[in-house]
C-alpha cells in the first residue's frame, strides 16, 4: 500500500494504488475522480488537490507541478508569461539569465556574438571553447556534446555502447562495459582457478596467502577467509563477531536490522530487548530513543513515526501560505472569499481579507500596493515581484535572501535587492546559467580502488580504464596530483604503497605497524600523508615516503575510518565508527581536537571535504544516508535518505556527489545540494572501496604553506595547525628544543606481537608504542638485545629462526635458520657477546656467538618443552623454564654445568622470566597458576607478587622499580612495583597476539671476564661458567674438544650427511647427541636430491633437479663449484667412486646412467637403452661393479661392470618404488627401500638369498649403511631412522620435524680408502680408465671413438649433428650409437637459431636474435667473437661459402640477404627486393648457387647466383612455411620442412622433380643431410629425427625433450668439398668474390673499407696521385704492389713465412708466388679471365642449341592439393619462452586469393600426374620420347646417369613443376662427374680443367669435419 495524502476536506487518507503518478518502489498511486495527483515527493509520498486548483498559477502541490505546463493569462502586460506559469519582468527576457526557472524567458532570443575563444551554443549561449566535448553538458541543451565517438586504441576493446575499456577486460568475468557487451558471446568454460598448497582460496575463486585465513581482515573482499575460525577471535570486548568474521558493535545483535553481511547477527533470536535508551520497532528492530518521532522513518515500517503529536507546523514553500491547521495552499488562494484552509485562516481579517470599500481599486494608488494589485472577486489583493514576499501588512513587499537557501548558487552567493549574484572561487568559472560553477582545468576522473585493481572512470562520459592491478585487496587511496603520485592502503598486506599515476614505479610506504589502514589521506600543500587504522586505533603521519612516521593521535580513538584534509586551514577530520560513532576534527599537528558530530550516526564511512563550498559530506552505511553539515559541524542536513544500500566512500566534485556502494558495487552520483539527478556511472564493478576525484581543483594550489620553503627551521616533521605550525618528532623521539629532535633513544620498552615488534618510548611523555620497521616478522616470540652493538634480537617460530636487526629497524638479518623447530626463548651474554635460547621442538638449549656463528648444543637431556630463558653473566649462570609434563625451573652454569632444578611445586605454565640483578632474585611469571611470583636465586624465599587478575601472563621484564608483563588474555602491557605488586598501571590495551617484552637501555652491569682476554685461550667458543670454574672453552656443534681443554678437533669423523631439498646437513657421530648441522654452502639450492661424499678430499656432492647442476664444495661449505652443468634432467642417484676418483650417477629424465671425472671432466655415458627411471646407485671398486634401482613401469635391481658391460638384471618382481640402495661389503649384501612395499629388504650380491629386515617403513627414499646400524629418510614421518642392519631391530629417530628429506650417505672418514686399480699410469688409458670385474676398461668421452689399439681415443668425433636449441649449442656424435647430446661450452648464448660450420678454420658460426648479433667461436667455447654486431634485426638464416670464404645470411626483418668476409668485412646486401620474411638459406660455391626459402604471404623458394644475379623462384605453389632448407651436394637435390604442411619435401636443383619425402610431421623447423639419412628439428615434439632420404622410412627419433630446438647441421669430412674460381688467390679480386654457374665475379662492398676495389679479376688500382678526400683514385691504372689486396680471415695452418698464412701459400700470395699466380699484373697481354670467358661462351651456345632441340615436348600440368586447415600460428622466436600452439584455422582469404591467382595462371599451372623413378631420374612425362632423349644426352655426356638405382622404380602420385629446363640448367643438372653408388661424390676427383684442388686446410692427422648452412 502506498501512503497518499488526500488535501480535500482536510483529510489524510490512505488509497490503494491506481494508475496515475508513480511511486517509489515502481508502484502508482491516483485520487480518484474530481482530483489532481500531484508529483510524488522524495519520500515516495502522494499528494491530491481538488482539480480546479491545476493551472490556476498557484503552487498548490509545493512542487509547481500543479502549474508545470499551464499557460495562464495571469500576468499583466508589462510582464512576460513564462511556461510554467510563473511571472517576471519583460526587461529580464533574454538578458541571459534563466529567471523564469525553466529557462522559457531565454528561448528564441537573438544570437549573441560569440567570442573568438567561445563555442556558441544552439540556445545562443556562449561557452568557453574548451568546454566543447569535456563530457560535461554547459550549454544546458548538451549542443557543446554532440562529438565524434573517441576511437579505441589497439591494446582497448570498444564496447557497443562506443565506449573504450582495455582489451584484456574483455571476457574476464566482469562486466566492464555499461551495456556489459564485453562479456557476451565469450567461452563457456572458464579456467578453474587452482591455488597453491601456501595458498587459500576464496569462495569465488580469487587465491591469497595461507597466512592471512583467519587473520581477523577480510581479505577475500566477501568474509569467506574469515570464516570457519573458531579458535581465532579477533573481535574487541563490545562486539559481535560474524559468522563471516566481520566484527560489529554487540548492542546490534538481534536488533532487527541486518549488519552482519551473512546475517548471522539476526539468527537465533528471541524478541528483541530494547534498553531503555532504545525503542522497540514493530518489527522487532531496536533504534535509539530520540529518533522516535523525529519525522524520519528509521524502523522502516513507519512505527516509530506513529502516535505521534505535531511538534511543528510544516515547512511551506516560499510562494505558498501556510494555513493554521499546517497545510500549504498557493498564495493566490488567499482572500479569494473561499475558505481553501480548513480553519478558514486564510480568510480571516488579519490577512486584510475584507470588501474592498467604495473605489478601491488597483487602478487608484496601484490599490496601496507596492508591487503588484490584483483584484479577485472583488477583493483587492497585493502581490510582490519575484524576488520579493509580501510583508504582514499585505501591501509592502520584502526582499527575499537567496543566498540563506542552499543551491542557489553553486559556491559563492551575493544578495541584491529582488535577486542574487552567484560568484565562484579561484579555480572555477561562472557556467552560462550564471548560478553554477565549473572547474577549469582538465577533464575530472573518478579514480576508485576495487580491491583487486585501481581504476579511473570518467564520470561525463564511458571512459574506464585501469590504472593498477594484481592487488591483494586496496581498500583507501588519494593522490597528490602535482607530484602525479597515486597512494593506496592494502589491508590484506598491511602496507601503504604509492605509484605514478600513469600506473609505473610502485613503491611501498609504509610496511609495518599496520593491521587496517582503513583512510588515507595527502596534504598536497605540506607533502605529508596521513592515515587511519581501525587495528591499532590511531592516526598518524610521515612524509610522503613514508620517513619520520609519528603516530599522530591514539587516545580516545576506537575505530577511525574516513579521513580528510583541509590544508588550507590547517585542520584534519575522521570518522570514527567504533561503539560510540562520531565525526570528530582537529589541527593537522593534532591538536584543538573536537567532536563535530555524535549523534544519528552508526557507520560513518567516507567522509570529504567541498573545499570551494566550505562543506563537509558523509556518508553512513547502516544509517543508508548522505549527509552534509559546515565543516565546524553545523548546519547538519540529509542531502539523500534513500536509496543507499551499503555506501562507503564519497567524494565531492563541481556541484555533484560521487560515491561508491558495496551492496550495488556500483558508483553513484547526485546532486550535492538537493540529492536528485541520481544516476549509476558503473555498476557490477568487483569491490568498490573509497573513491576521489582526480582534478587539480580538489587540490588547490593557492593554499599557504604554514612551514615555508625551509620546513619551518623544523628537523624532522613540521606539521601545520589552524593558524601557524608545529615541529614535531617522530615517534618516541625527544624534543630537545621546539625545533630539534633527539638523535636516537636512550630507553624504550620493547615487546613482541607476533607479526611485528614494537617499542615504546620513555624518553617522551605519550610513551606512544611505535613499530620497529622489520620485513617478514611471522611469529615472533622471545626478544632480548644488546646495547653495545645497539642490536634487538628475537625468534620466529614460524619461520624457525633467530634475527637481529639494529633498534630503529636497519641490517636486518637473519643469523640462525636452520635445526630450530621452536624457539620460544632467548637471552643475550652481554659479558661475552653470545647468545642462548631454548627450542621446545627438539628439547634442546644451544648457544652461539651474537652473529649466529660458532653454534652449539649445551642441554639435550631432559627437556620437556623448554619456554623462557634468562642469564646472569655476574654470577655465571642460567635460568630456564620448562613447561613439559613437570613443569619447573633449572638453572646451570652458562656452560651447561652444575644443572639443578630450583622450583618444581605449584607450577602448571611458567612463562616469562627476569632476574632482579640488584636484589639477586628470579620472577616469573605462571599462566595456569595466574600468578606473577619471585624467589632467591637459589630458589629459596619463594613468594606471590601479584596473585589476582593475571588472565593469561606470558612475557616479564625487570627495570629500575618497576616489573612490566603481557597477557594474552587481557590483550594489555601492565606495570607495578617490583618489591610490592602495587601500583599497577595499565600501558597498553587491546593489542593482540603479545608475546615476549624487554627494557632496552645502555647501563647493563658490566662484568670482568677471562673470555675478554684473548677469548680465554680458546680456539672456538668462550663460555662463563660459576666460580671457581668462571669459564669453559667449548666447540661447534658435532665437534669434539681435545685433550689439551682448549683446542677444537679440525672436524667431523664419522657422520651422517643428508640432502634436504634447499640444503645439505650433518649430524655427527662422534658426540652423544644426534644435532643436524647445515653445510654452509654459499649458494642457493632449489631441489637438491642425490649426494655423495669423497672422504678423501673431504668433498660432498650433490645433483639438484631443478638447477639441473652437479655440484661439489668441501665438507665446511667452502670451494663450491658447478662441475655438470648441461645435459641433466632430473638427476636421481649419485655415487662417489672414491678410489677409482669417479662420479657416476643415473637420471630418471635421460634415461642414463653416466661417469665422469670428480671435476665433471671426461663424461661418459654408460648405460642408455632399456633405462625406465632409474633412481638409486651404489658402487663396489673392489668387485668392479655397480647396481641401480630401476622404478619405472617394471620395477626392478639390475647390476652392470662399472664400465657398462655385462649388464643384467637381479631381482624384478615384488618391486614397487625400489628407492635407497647401498652395498654392505663385510656381509657382501645388497639393502634397498621400497616405498610402495614399505619395506627395507636384503640379499646377496648376486640377487639372492633375499630378506626382509625392516617393515612397515612408511615412505623411505634414502637409505646408507656405517658399522653396524642402516640409516633411512622417511618422507611421511619426515625423519631419520636407524636399526641394525642384521636383524632390523632396535629402530630409533635419529632426527625427526625434517620435510624434503631426500638423499643420505654414512662416513667414517678414518676408514683406509682401498686399491685403485687405475693408479698406474691411469690403466694405461688416454681418458677414462674403468673397473670392471678381474681387469679394466679404457673409454672415451661420449660421442668420441676408440682407437685400434683399445687405449688411445681420438681428439673428436669425426661426423656429428651440431643444433641449436636458443640458450645452447649442443653436438650429437654420429660415429657412436648412443647419439648423446653434448653441449658446445660457448658462452653468452641467448637465443640462437641459425648455424653453420667452418671446415677450415673449424669454427662455429650463429646467430643470435636476442643480442641481433652473428658470432663466431671455436667448438672448445674459446675464441668467441662477434662478426656482425650492427645493422641486423631478425637474422633467421646462415650459410658459409667455404670456397670464397664468404658469409651469407638473410635477415626477416630487413628483408634482404647480405654477404660478407668471415670476418664480417666487406659487408654487401645482395638482394634487398621483393623479398616477404627470407628464411632459412643454403650455398653451393661448386655450382655457384645460393637458395633461400621465403614464407611470407606467397611462400617460395628462391635460387640465384652467389653474387645474387640470375634469381630465378624455384618453388612457389603448396607451399605453407617453408622454414629449413639443406642441399644434397651428391644427388644435387633441395630438401626443405613446410611447418604448415607438415612435411618434408625435396626437388632438384632447378625446382623439378619436387617429390613428399614424408607427408606427416608435426612442427619441423631445420633440417639437414647426410649419408642417406635426413635429420631435422621438430618444435612440437621437441625432438631430433631422421629419416631415409630414398624411402621416406625408417622414421626414428634420436634425440627427445630437447626445448626450444632451432638449427641443425651435420659436420662431416664429406660436406664442404670441391673448389671454384674463387677458391684460388680469391680469384683475383681486392675484395669479394663470388663463383657462378659458368664464371665468376669480383665486387665491393656496400661500404668503402678504406682499401681501394676492384671489380675486375687481377687488375689492382694505383694510389691516387693526392689524397685530398674530394678526390677518387683512378680505376684505369695497373695494380703494382700485391698488398693491396686483402687478406681474407683464415687460420694459419703451416709456419711457411711469419706473415703469410696457409691460405696465402696455396693461392700463391706469399712473395716466391706473386709473379706466378698473377701473370697479368703488369697490364700486358690479355687476361686469363677473358680468354676463359670466351670459350666458355662459345659452349654455352652450343649446349643451348642442343637443349632447344630435346626439350620441344609438352610437359604435363600439376594442380595444388588442397591444403589442410590444421595450422599453425606464425611462429617467432623472438622470446624464449616461445611455444608452438595448434589453431584449428585457415590461412586468411587474402591468401587463398592470391594462391588461386597463382593457379590460374596459364604459364605456371600444375597438374597431378604419374611419374617414372628410374635410376635416379623422375620423369615427369609418359612420353617415351622424352627418356629416348634424355638418354642420348646420357650417351653424349660421357655416361653420368651410371648404372645404378637410388629408388626403386615405380609410380607414384606427386607434384612438380612443368617448366621446361633451360639450356644451362640442363648442363649443370647432367654434369659429367661420375656418381658413385648412390653415394656421395669422391672427394679426390679434380675438376674438368685439369687444375689441381686448392688446399682447403683439410689435415689428416686432425680429421676436421664440415658443413654448409641448412
Amino acid at each position: 500500500m502506498q501512503r497518499v495524502t488526500l488535501l480535500f476536506g482536510f483529510l489524510v487518507v490512505t488509497v490503494p494504488p491506481t494508475q496515475g503518478v508513480t511511486g517509489s518502489g515502481g508502484s502508482e498511486c491516483s485520487c480518484g475522480r474530481n482530483h489532481f495527483t500531484c508529483a510524488v515527493s522524495a519520500f515516495g509520498e502522494c499528494t491530491c488537490i481538488p482539480a480546479q486548483w491545476q493551472c490556476d498559477g498557484d503552487n498548490d502541490c509545493g512542487d509547481h507541478s500543479d502549474e508545470d505546463g499551464c499557460m495562464l493569462p495571469t500576468c499583466s502586460p508589462l510582464e512576460f508569461h513564462c511556461d510554467n506559469g510563473k511571472c517576471i519582468r519583460r526587461s529580464w527576457v533574454c538578458d541571459g539569465d534563466n529567471d523564469c526557472g525553466d529557462d522559457s524567458d531565454e528561448q528564441d532570443c537573438p544570437p549573441r556574438e560569440c567570442e573568438e575563444d567561445e563555442f556558441h551554443c544552439q540556445n545562443g549561449y556562449c561557452i568557453r571553447s574548451l568546454w566543447h566535448c569535456d563530457g560535461d553538458n554547459d550549454c544546458g541543451d548538451n549542443s557543446d556534446e554532440q562529438c565524434d565517438m573517441r576511437k579505441c586504441s589497439d591494446k582497448e576493446f570498444r564496447c557497443n555502447d562506443g565506449s573504450c575499456i582495455a582489451e584484456h577486460w574483455y571476457c574476464d568475468g566482469d562486466t566492464d562495459c555499461k551495456d556489459g557487451s564485453d562479456e557476451e558471446g565469450c567461452p563457456a568454460d572458464v579456467p578453474v582457478t587452482n591455488c597453491s598448497v601456501e595458498e587459500f582460496q576464496c569462495a569465488y575463486g580469487r587465491c591469497i596467502l595461507d597466512i592471512y585465513h583467519c587473520d581477523g581482515d577480510d581479505d577475500c573482499g566477501d568474509w569467506s577467509d574469515e570464516s570457519d575460525c573458531a579458535s581465532h577471535h579477533p573481535c574487541r570486548s563490545g562486539e559481535f563477531l560474524c559468522n563471516s568474521g566481520l566484527c560489529i558493535n554487540a548492542g546490534w545483535r538481534c536488533d532487527g536490522d541486518f549488519d552482519c553481511d551473512d546475517q548471522s547477527d539476526e539468527k537465533n533470536c528471541t524478541a528483541s530487548q530494547c534498553t531503555t535508551d532504545q525503542f522497540r520497532c514493530k518489527s522487532g528492530r531496536c533504534i535509539r530513543l530520540s529518533w522516535r518521532c523525529d519525522g524520519e522513518d528509521d524502523c522502516s515500517d513507519n512505527s516509530d513515526e506513529e502516535d505521534c503529536e505535531k511538534t511543528e507546523l510544516p515547512h511551506c514553500a516560499p510562494d505558498q501560505f501556510t494555513c493554521g491547521t499546517g497545510r500549504c495552499i498557493g498564495q493566490r488562494k488567499v482572500c479569494n472569499g473561499a475558505k481553501d484552509c480548513q480553519d478558514g485562516s486564510d480568510e480571516i481579517p488579519h490577512q486584510n481579507c475584507r470588501e474592498p470599500s467604495e473605489g478601491e481599486s488597483c487602478n487608484v494608488d496601484n490599490g496601496g500596493c507596492a508591487h503588484k494589485c490584483q483584484q479577485v472577486r472583488g477583493i483587492l489583493q497585493c502581490t510582490c515581484h519575484t524576488g520579493y514576499r509580501l510583508m504582514a501588512n499585505g501591501k509592502l513587499c520584502q526582499d527575499i535572501n537567496e543566498c540563506a537557501e542552499d543551491g542557489y548558487c553553486s559556491q559563492g552567493c551575493t544578495n541584491l535587492d529582488g535577486g542574487f549574484q552567484c560568484w565562484c572561487v579561484q579555480g572555477y568559472e561562472l557556467r552560462p546559467d550564471k548560478r553554477g560553477c565549473k572547474a577549469l582545468g582538465p577533464e575530472p576522473v573518478l579514480l576508485f580502488a576495487n580491491r583487486i585493481d585501481i581504476r579511473q572512470v570518467l564520470p561525463r562520459r564511458s571512459e574506464y580504464t585501469l590504472l593498477l592491478n594484481n592487488l591483494e585487496n586496496a581498500i583507501a587511496l588519494d593522490f597528490h596530483h602535482n607530484k602525479e603520485l597515486v597512494f593506496w592502503s592494502d589491508v590484506t598486506l598491511d602496507r601503504i604503497m604509492k605509484a605514478n599515476l600513469n600506473g609505473s614505479n610502485v613503491e611501498e610506504v609504509v610496511s609495518t605497524g599496520l593491521e587496517s589502514p582503513g583512510g588515507l589521506a595527502i596534504d598536497w600543500i605540506h607533502n605529508k600523508l596521513y592515515w587511519t587504522d581501525s587495528g591499532t586505533s590511531r592516526i598518524e603521519v610521515s612524509n610522503l615516503d613514508g620517513t619520520q612516521r609519528k603516530v599522530l593521535l591514539w587516545q580516545n580513538l576506537e575505530k577511525p575510518r574516513a579521513i580528510a584534509l583541509h590544508p588550507m586551514e590547517g585542520t584534519i577530520y575522521w570518522t570514527d565508527w567504533g561503539n560510540t560513532p562520531r565525526i570528530e576534527y582537529a589541527a593537522m599537528d593534532g591538536s584543538n581536537r573536537k567532536i563535530i558530530a555524535d549523534t544519528h550516526l552508526f557507520w560513518p564511512n567516507g567522509l570529504t571535504i567541498d573545499y570551494a563550498g566550505q562543506k563537509m559530506y558523509w556518508v553512513d552505511a547502516k544509517h543508508h544516508v548522505i549527509e552534509r553539515a559546515d565543516l565546524d559541524g553545523q548546519n547538519r542536513k540529509a542531502v539523500i535518505s534513500q536509496g543507499l544500500p551499503h555506501p562507503f566512500a564519497i567524494t565531492v566534485f563541481e556541484d555533484s556527489l560521487y560515491w561508491t556502494d558495496w551492496h550495488t558495487k556500483s558508483i553513484n552520483s547526485a546532486n550535492k545540494f538537493t540529492g536528485k539527478n541520481q544516476e549509476i556511472i558503473r555498476n557490477k564493478l568487483h569491490f568498490p572501496m573509497d573513491i576521489h576525484t582526480l582534478h587539480p581543483q580538489r587540490q588547490p594550489a593557492a593554499g599557504r604553506n604554514h612551514c615555508g620553503t625551509n620546513n619551518g627551521g623544523c628537523s624532522h616533521l613540521c606539521l601545520p595547525s589552524s593558524a601557524n605550525y608545529t615541529c614535531a618528532c617522530p615517534t618516541g623521539f625527544k624534543k630537545v628544543d621546539d625545533y630539534n629532535c633527539a638523535g636516537s633513544l636512550d630507553k624504550f620498552l620493547l615487546f613482541a606481537r607476533r607479526t611485528d615488534i614494537r617499542r615504546i618510548s620513555f624518553d617522551t611523555e605519550d610513551k606512544s608504542d611505535d613499530v620497529i620497521p622489520l620485513a617478514d616478522v611471522r611469529s615472533a616470540v622471545a626478544l632480548d638485545w644488546d646495547a653495545k652493538g645497539e642490536y634487538i634480537y628475537w625468534t620466529d617460530v614460524t619461520t624457525d629462526s633467530i634475527n637481529r636487526a639494529k633498534w630503529d629497524g636497519t641490517k636486518q638479518e637473519a643469523i640462525i635458520v636452520t635445526s630450530l623447530e621452536s624457539p620460544a626463548g632467548l637471552a643475550v651474554d652481554w659479558v661475552t657477546n653470545k647468545l642462548y635460547w631454548t627450542d621446545a621442538g627438539t628439547d634442546r638449549i644451544e648457544a652461539s656467538n651474537l652473529d649466529g656463528s660458532m653454534r652449539t648444543v649445551l642441554i639435550w637431556e631432559n627437556l620437556d618443552r623448554p619456554r623462557d630463558i634468562v642469564v646472569d653473566p655476574i654470577g655465571g649462570y642460567m635460568y630456564w623454564t620448562d613447561w613439559g609434563a613437570n613443569p619447573k625451573i633449572e638453572r646451570a652454569g652458562l656452560d651447561a654445568s652444575e644443572r639443578t632444578i630450583i622450583i618444581s611445586s605449584n607450577l602448571t605454565w611458567p612463562n616469562g622470566l627476569a632476574v632482579d640483578y640488584e636484589t639477586e632474585r628470579l620472577y616469573w611469571a605462571d599462566a595456569g597458576m595466574k600468578t606473577i611470583e619471585y624467589a632467591n636465586l637459589n630458589g629459596t624465599d619463594r613468594r606471590v607478587l601479584i596473585g589476582s587478575q593475571l588472565p593469561h601472563p606470558f612475557g616479564l621484564t625487570l627495570h629500575e622499580d618497576k616489573i612490566y608483563w603481557t597477557d594474552w588474555q587481557s590483550k594489555s602491557i601492565q606495570s607495578a612495583d617490583k618489591s610490592s605488586g602495587l601500583g599497577r598501571v595499565v600501558l597498553r590495551e587491546n593489542l593482540e597476539n603479545l608475546m615476549d617484552i624487554h627494557m632496552f637501555h645502555r647501563h647493563r652491569t658490566p662484568v670482568a671476564s677471562m673470555c675478554k682476554i684473548d677469548n680465554g685461550g680458546c680456539s672456538h667458543l668462550c663460555l662463563l661458567a660459576p666460580l671457581p670454574k668462571a669459564y669453559h672453552c667449548g666447540c661447534p656443534t658435532g665437534i669434539n674438544l681435545l685433550a689439551d681443554g682448549k683446542t677444537c678437533a679440525p672436524g667431523m669423523t664419522s657422520f651422517l650427511i643428508f640432502a634436504r631439498r634447499t640444503d645439505i646437513r650433518m649430524v655427527s657421530l662422534d658426540i652423544p647427541y644426534f644435532a643436524d648441522v647445515v653445510v654452509p654452502v654459499n649458494r642457493s639450492m632449489k631441489n637438491t636430491i642425490a649426494i655423495g661424499v669423497d672422504p678423501k678430499e673431504g668433498k660432498v656432492y650433490w645433483s639438484d633437479s631443478t638447477l639441473n647442476k652437479i655440484s661439489r664444495a668441501n665438507l665446511n661449505g667452502s670451494q663450491q663449484e658447478d662441475i655438470v652443468t648441461t645435459g641433466l634432467m632430473t638427476t636421481d642417484g649419485l655415487a662417489v667412486d672414491t678410489i677409482g676418483r669417479k662420479i657416476y650417477w643415473t637420471d630418471t629424465g635421460t634415461n642414463r646412467i653416466e661417469v665422469a671425472y670428480l671435476d665433471g671432466t671426461m663424461r661418459k655415458v654408460l648405460i642408455w637403452q632399456n633405462l625406465d627411471s632409474p633412481r638409486a646407485i651404489a658402487l663396489h671398486h673392489e668387485k668392479g661393479f655397480m647396481y641401480w634401482t630401476d622404478w619405472g613401469e617394471h620395477a626392478k635391481l639390475e647390476r652392470a661392470a662399472m664400465d657398462g658391460s655385462d649388464r643384467m638384471v637381479l631381482i624384478n618382481s615384488n618391486l614397487g618404488w625400489p628407492n635407497g640402495l647401498v652395498i654392505d661389503k663385510e656381509g657382501s649384501r645388497l639393502l634397498w627401500a621400497d616405498a610402495h612395499t614399505e619395506r627395507i629388504e636384503a640379499a646377496d650380491l648376486n640377487g639372492v638369498n633375499r630378506r626382509t629386515l625392516v617393515t612397515p617403513v612408511q615412505h623411505p627414499y634414502g637409505l646408507t649403511l656405517l658399522d653396524s646400524h642402516i640409516y633411512w629418510t622417511d618422507w611421511q614421518t619426515r625423519s631419520i631412522q636407524r636399526a641394525d642392519k642384521n636383524t632390523g631391530s632396535d629402530i630409533i629417530t635419529v632426527r625427526g620435524n625434517l620435510p624434503g628429506l631426500m638423499d643420505i650417505q654414512a662416513i667414517d672418514r678414518t676408514r683406509p680408502v682401498g686399491f685403485n686399480k687405475c693408479s698406474v699410469r691411469n690403466g694405461g688409458c688416454s681418458h677414462l680408465c674403468l673397473p670392471r670385474p678381474g681387469g679394466i676398461t679404457c673409454a672415451c668421452p661420449t660421442g668420441i671413438q676408440m682407437k685400434n689399439d683399445g687405449r688411445t681415443c681420438d681428439n673428436a668425433p669425426e661426423t656429428y649433428l651440431l643444433f641449436s636449441s636458443r640458450g645452447s649449442i649442443r653436438r650429437i656424435s654420429l660415429d657412436t650409437t648412443d647419439y648423446t647430446d653434448v653441449h658446445v661450452p660457448v658462452p653468452e648464448l641467448h637465443n640462437v637459431i641459425s648455424l653453420d660450420y667452418d671446415s677450415v678454420e673449424m669454427k662455429v658460426y650463429y646467430t643470435d636474435v636476442y643480442l641481433d648479433v652473428i658470432r663466431s667461436a671455436n667448438l672448445n667455447g674459446s675464441g668467441m667473437m662477434t662478426v656482425i654486431g650492427q645493422g641486423l634485426k631478425t637474422t633467421d638464416g646462415l650459410a658459409i661459402d667455404w670456397v670464397a670464404r664468404n658469409l651469407y645470411w638473410t635477415d626477416t626483418g630487413r628483408n634482404t640477404i647480405e654477404v660478407s668476409w668471415l670476418d664480417g668485412s666487406c659487408r654487401k646486401v645482395l638482394i634487398n627486393n621483393s623479398l616477404d620474411e627470407p628464411r632459412a638459406i643454403a650455398v653451393f660455391p661448386r655450382k655457384g648457387y645460393l637458395f633461400w626459402t621465403d614464407w611470407g604471404n606467397l611462400a617460395k623458394i628462391e635460387r640465384a647466383q652467389l653474387d645474387g644475379t640470375d634469381r630465378k623462384v624455384l618453388i612457389n605453389t603448396d607451399l605453407g612455411w617453408p622454414n629449413g632448407l639443406t642441399l644434397d651436394y651428391d644427388s644435387r637435390r633441395i630438401y626443405w620442412v613446410d611447418a604448415h604442411l607438415d612435411r618434408i619435401e625435396s626437388c632438384d636443383l632447378n625446382g623439378k622433380l619436387r617429390q613428399v619425402l614424408v607427408g606427416q610431421v608435426i612442427h619441423p623447423f631445420a633440417l639437414t643431410q647426410h649419408d642417406r639419412w635426413i635429420y631435422w628439428t621438430d618444435w612440437q615434439t621437441k625432438s631430433v629425427q631422421r629419416v631415409d632420404k630414398y624411402t621416406g622410412r625408417n622414421k626414428e627419433t634420436i634425440l627427445a625433450n630437447v626445448e626450444g630446438l632451432m638449427d641443425i647441421i651435420v659436420v662431416s669430412p664429406q660436406r664442404q668439398t670441391g673448389t671454384n674460381s674463387c677458391g684460388m688467390n680469391n680469384g683475383g679480386c681486392t675484395h669479394l668474390c663470388f663463383a657462378r654457374a659458368t664464371d665468376f665475379v669480383c665486387d665491393c662492398p656496400d661500404e668503402p673499407d678504406g682499401r681501394l676495389c676492384s671489380v675486375v679479376p687481377g687488375y689492382v688500382p694505383p694510389f691516387p696521385e693526392t689524397t685530398h678526400s674530394s678526390e677518387k683514385a683512378d680505376a684505369g691504372g695497373p695494380r703494382r704492389n700485391i698488398d693491396f689486396f686483402p687478406a681474407k680471415p683464415t687460420d694459419p695452418v703451416e709456419n711457411i713465412n711469419e706473415n703469410c698464412s696457409q691460405k696465402d701459400t696455396s693461392q700463391g700470395l706469399c712473395e716466391e708466388s706473386v709473379n706466378e699466380v698473377l701473370p697479368a699484373i703488369s697490364g700486358e697481354g690479355l687476361h686469363i679471365s677473358y680468354i676463359v670467358g670466351a670459350v666458355l661462351s662459345i659452349l654455352a651456345i652450343l649446349i643451348l642449341i642442343v637443349a632447344v632441340i630435346i626439350y620441344r615436348h609438352k610437359k604435363s600440368k600439376f594442380n595444388d592439393p588442397v591444403v589442410s586447415n590444421l595450422t599453425y600460428s606464425n611462429p617467432s622466436y623472438r622470446t624464449s619462452t616461445q611455444e608452438v600452439k595448434i589453431e584449428t584455422i585457415q590461412k586468411p582469404a587474402i591468401y587463398n586469393q592470391l594462391r588461386y591467382k597463382k593457379e590460374t595462371a596459364s604459364d605456371n599451372s600444375y597438374t597431378k600426374g604419374k611419374i617414372k623413378i628410374v635410376e635416379g631420374i623422375c620423369l615427369l612425362s609418359n612420353d617415351d620420347m622424352y627418356w629416348d632423349d634424355l638418354k642420348q644426352i646420357k650417351t653424349m655426356r660421357g655416361g653420368i646417369l651410371r648404372d645404378h638405382v637410388c629408388m626403386k622404380a615405380e609410380t607414384l602420385s606427386i607434384q612438380g613443376s612443368t617448366d621446361s629446363l633451360g639450356d644451362t640448367e640442363t648442363e649443370q643438372l647432367l654434369q659429367d662427374e661420375p656418381l658413385s653408388e648412390c653415394s656421395s661424390v669422391n672427394t679426390s676427383s679434380q675438376e674438368r680443367s685439369g687444375l689441381p684442388l686448392p688446399d682447403t686446410g683439410w689435415k689428416h692427422n686432425r680429421k676436421p669435419s664440415t658443413e654448409s648452412e641448412v
